[in-house]
């Protein structure tokens, strides 16, 4: 197939007739239906066939889809990396996060940059870990933002922000007199507890933390983000260990915070490329402002 051939597959499946994916096409129908016709002949099958005035796939044609439209996701990611090559570095910031930052502490961090570049190009993007060292060795992304220790001989890393993983409940759980101080390590056992089964580094510490508890902690629901255990927490479901990041979120109100005791300590961190690119303005800039940001939450939490 040709890549006129894969984007009339794709037309006829956004539209379901050669009329609607010529007009999606910007071509006639005439020339949407000779489009289809070349391609059949020249795989030697039917990809539609006509049922009621719509145009179905046949059998063939659904063994195709899934390929196709991969093949049309990495065209326009290619669309997209042009596009950025086209733009000036100084002018455009491409970030890729792992998703518990970028629910909160990201876009603080991308407001208070457009306040002072308002013309600037940014895409964003979210990952985790493992998948953020490809996007930045590929050069899909400039700058990471993570929790997790990376080892990578192409990758650098650097701290911005220390903090330490924090104990939520819904709110009413802790008496307000509790509230601010820490909660002891044994206060969780036998406690209702949403487990975090995330296998990196941090998610085994979380595991490890509790691990000598006895009774242990009643584990009923285990999630694969500290946002939706978040969540859970907030609609009453039990207690949660998770990075003071996400339990700084934008309703504050639905959950209690409290310090962990002993402390287990999160570091956030910035994963660039070590080739010895210097930053540009915008770049410094957002870091600048991301680190900020980071340290007011953790402001927030420990005045709480």
């Amino acid at each position: 197939m040709r890549l006129r051939h894969i984007e009339v597959f794709q037309a006829i499946l956004r539209a379901g007739t050669l009329t609607g994916a010529a007009r999606l096409l910007n071509v006639s129908q005439p020339a949407a239906s000779k489009l289809l016709q070349h391609a059949e002949m020249q795989l030697g099958f039917a990809l539609f066939t006509r049922v009621g005035g719509r145009l179905q796939l046949t059998a063939e044609g659904h063994q195709l889809r899934e390929r196709v439209g991969k093949i049309s996701d990495d065209l326009r990611d290619l669309q997209r990396l042009t596009d950025g090559m086209r733009q000036p570095r100084h002018r455009s910031l491409r970030v890729v996060s792992i998703p518990t930052l970028a629910s909160h502490l990201l876009p603080d961090a991308i407001s208070s940059l457009r306040r002072s570049f308002p013309d600037v190009r940014i895409e964003l993007s979210t990952q985790h870990s493992r998948e953020m060292i490809d996007s930045i060795l590929l050069r899909e992304s400039d700058l990471g933002l993570t929790l997790q220790d990376i080892f990578h001989p192409g990758i650098e890393q650097r701290p911005l922000a220390t903090g330490h993983m924090v104990a939520i409940a819904p709110r009413g759980w802790w008496p307000e007199k509790n509230l601010g101080k820490p909660i002891p390590l044994t206060a969780l056992s036998g406690a209702p507890l949403i487990g975090i089964a995330v296998r990196d580094g941090l998610g085994r510490s979380l595991q490890a933390y509790t691990q000598y508890l006895d009774p242990p902690p009643d584990i009923g629901i285990w999630v694969q983000t500290y946002q939706l255990a978040r969540s859970l927490v907030a609609n009453g479901h039990g207690l949660a260990m998770i990075d003071p990041f996400t339990a700084c979120g934008a309703s504050d109100e639905a959950v209690q915070v409290r310090p962990l005791e002993p402390p287990l300590d999160v570091n956030l961190s910035l994963v660039q490329r070590k080739d010895g690119e210097r930053a540009s303005p915008v770049q410094k800039a957002f870091i600048d402002h991301l680190s900020r940001a980071a340290r007011a939450i953790l402001s927030r939490l420990s005045s709480r």
